[in-house]
Formats: structure tokens, sequence, C-alpha cells
């Protein structure tokens, strides 16, 4: 988890080991921003958020028991972390419960006690469903018609005090294909800058570029395209495979988008037979150019 965070670019951050194959919490974040501890449990992580602008708030990453019968233990969790509701709050992750039956298509129907006891605890603890843009469920299992269940178990929930510093915020269902649930992102409404952000022209071999096709061409065009000292067929060689991977990636980056763009429209359609076998056909495309990367 550890290497997966810091590939993302945070370098700081937290990690909550799974129990099997249940559960792992990590949470990261970058050297501007300044995170403080409070708690953790394997089904939470609690942190006080210092920005740069010395706006403080607080986030829980959540993540609800799976097991329907201790459910309850969730809810309690919820109450304790309330301790303290003068700062400005924001939960988030999957909850594994709905709010309301209608947020559930497909399967069994969901216990009305269970949705009751989640709005019991969020009213408790003052905390409001921030909503989304984006499909409606974020979880989703079944490959056919028949079987094809779709639920919204991941959400934002925060309270007044920090609805009124993040007047402009956004919470987005982002499209997935590797894990059964979708990204959730949610964007304060702050206006970020990339401080790492700079123009290096050092030449990279990207391990990925063995798995395209015609790299060899490439690679062998480039070499024998001059005879001089070795060095310069280095540089000639760099400057062949700068120049195709930018036209790789450009070409890679407007199929990749297409794809993206079709599954959105396959995961608002009718699950019909006919949509769920073409939204594994993309998925599993995606996930190529996902395990290329």
């Amino acid at each position: 988890m550890e290497r997966v965070r810091r590939k993302c670019g945070f370098l700081f951050g937290i990690e909550v080991g799974a129990a099997g194959t249940k559960g792992g919490l990590c949470l990261g974040w970058k050297p501007e921003i300044d995170i403080t501890l409070q708690s953790y449990s394997r089904n939470h992580i609690d942190v006080i958020v210092k920005e740069n602008d010395s706006m403080v708030w607080r986030i829980t990453g959540f993540y609800g028991c799976p097991e329907e019968r201790f459910r309850h233990t969730s809810w309690d969790l919820l109450r304790q972390l309330k301790s303290d509701q003068q700062i400005p709050c924001l939960v988030a992750g999957d909850f594994n419960e709905l709010l309301f039956s209608f947020e559930k298509q497909g399967g069994r129907l969901r216990s009305e006690r269970n949705m009751s006891q989640f709005r019991e605890a969020l009213d408790d603890c003052e905390l409001c469903d921030l909503g989304f843009k984006g499909t409606w469920y974020t979880w989703e299992r079944g490959r056919t018609e028949a079987t094809n269940v779709r639920e919204r178990l991941d959400r934002a929930v925060a309270n007044l005090r920090w609805l009124e510093i993040h007047p402009d915020f956004s919470v987005v269902h982002l499209t997935h294909f590797i894990s059964d649930h979708c990204p959730v992102l949610i964007n304060t409404g702050h206006s970020l800058r990339n401080p790492l952000g700079s123009n290096n022209d050092e030449f990279r071999f990207e391990t990925n570029w063995a798995l395209e096709d015609g790299i060899e061409q490439v690679i062998s065009s480039a070499w024998e395209s001059t005879s001089v000292d070795l060095p310069e067929r280095l540089t000639t060689l760099g400057q062949s495979l700068s120049s195709w991977s930018k036209d790789l990636r450009r070409t890679n980056t407007a199929a990749k988008c297409q794809m993206q763009d079709r599954l959105h429209e396959l995961s608002l359609a009718d699950p019909d037979e006919a949509a769920l076998s073409e939204l594994i056909e993309v998925k599993l495309r995606l996930n190529m150019e996902a395990d290329k990367e």
C-alpha cells in the first residue's frame, strides 16, 4: 500500500493493514499539507488538516463494517468520533450501507431497519450527505442482466461548518474499470498549484514502451540511421524514442478517453445483456492499458 501511495505522489501517509481480503485503509498527503493524526482503527483514519492559508478542518476516512450483523459498530464509531464538532468535519469512504432503498438496483432488498440506523447515526453526528456528480452508484457486481447489482455504498458527508468554509466543493463518482468500487473525487474548490511542475528534458526509457507494437522497429531504424560513435548513436536513439513516445502518448490518451467516455455511457444505460457484455470488454481493455502503466 505504501508503494502505491508513493507512486501516486504522496510522500507522507498512514496505512492500516487489511484483515485478510477485507478492509485496508491508507491516507496520503503531500509535504505542503500539515496533517495531525487524531486516531485510527481498522475502520477509520481521523486527522486534522491545516492548509497553507491556515484553514483548519478535519477529515475521517471511513470503512463501514462489511458484515450486516455488526454494522451497528460502525455507527457507534461515528458517534464516538463526533466528540469535537466545533471544527469543520468531513467523513468519506465506503460505508457499506445505503441511506434509502432507491440507492440500490438489482439483488435482494436492503433492510429498512439497517438503512434507518445509518440515517439516525448521521443525524446524531450532524452530518449531511454531500451528493454527487456522475453515475448514481459506486459499487457494482454481476455480468449478466439477471445477476447485475448496483449500489451507492461510497459517499462523502460533512457538517455545516465544513460546508461554510468549502462552499464551492464538488463530489464526483469517477469512471472505474479495475475495482468493483468507483473512485470518489472530493474537490474542496481551492485552486491547487503543482509545486513539482518543471521542464525536464533528460531522456529516460519507460519500461512500458517494451509492451508497445513497433518499438523494435523504432529502435532498429534509429540505430542503423547513423554510423558515428556510440555516444552519438545513443543520442540519436534517444531523440527518436522521445519523438515516437510523444505520438504514442497522444494516440493512447485519445483512445483511453474514448473508452472512458464509452464506459460512462454504458454505466448510465440499462444493464441489459448487450450493454453488460460491452461494459466488460471496455473494462478489460482499460485494464490492459493500466497494466502497461
